[in-house]
């Protein structure tokens, strides 16, 4: 049975365009948009009291990324100052999936150029078999 969407507070992250981001005709290649969801979603749970590395390395456990649909608007070009929004939509028993968003930052107000609902799985970090979400994960993300 799904859960009800769950209601949060918008977690923004800031990005700057860089050479090693764009591609050969000076816009942010298409999968770095990934790593700037990646990077917003690691600060987001960070900012939540959730380090990573001390979940796999004291609870067994990791997220890992089970499916990502993804639609990109408009492109980004070097430094350009973005900001990435994290969202969590919903949380299950062993997955939440979380909306994402780049937007420009400029003067006359942001601008959206991608985003993404991403689901995340929770896993055993030994085994990578799927596993509950512990609680008290839960209750920090929501």
């Amino acid at each position: 049975m799904n859960k009800p969407p769950v209601r949060q507070e918008l977690f923004s992250w800031p990005v700057r365009v860089y050479w090693e981001d764009t591609d050969a005709g000076g816009i942010v290649f298409y999968a770095n948009y990934l790593k700037f969801f990646e990077r917003s979603r690691t600060e987001w749970l960070r900012a939540k009291g959730i380090s990573q590395q001390a979940l796999k390395e004291t609870i067994g456990g990791m997220f890992v990324v089970s499916d990502a649909q993804v639609r990109y608007i408009q492109s980004a070009r070097l430094d350009d100052e973005l900001f990435v929004t994290t969202s969590l939509l919903a949380a299950g028993r062993a997955s939440m999936t979380i909306h994402q968003q780049a937007l420009l930052n400029n003067a006359t107000g942001p601008r959206l150029l991608c985003e993404a609902t991403i689901r995340a799985g929770w896993v055993n970090a030994n085994t990578l078999k799927p596993d509950r979400i512990p609680s008290q994960i839960i209750d920090a993300l929501t």
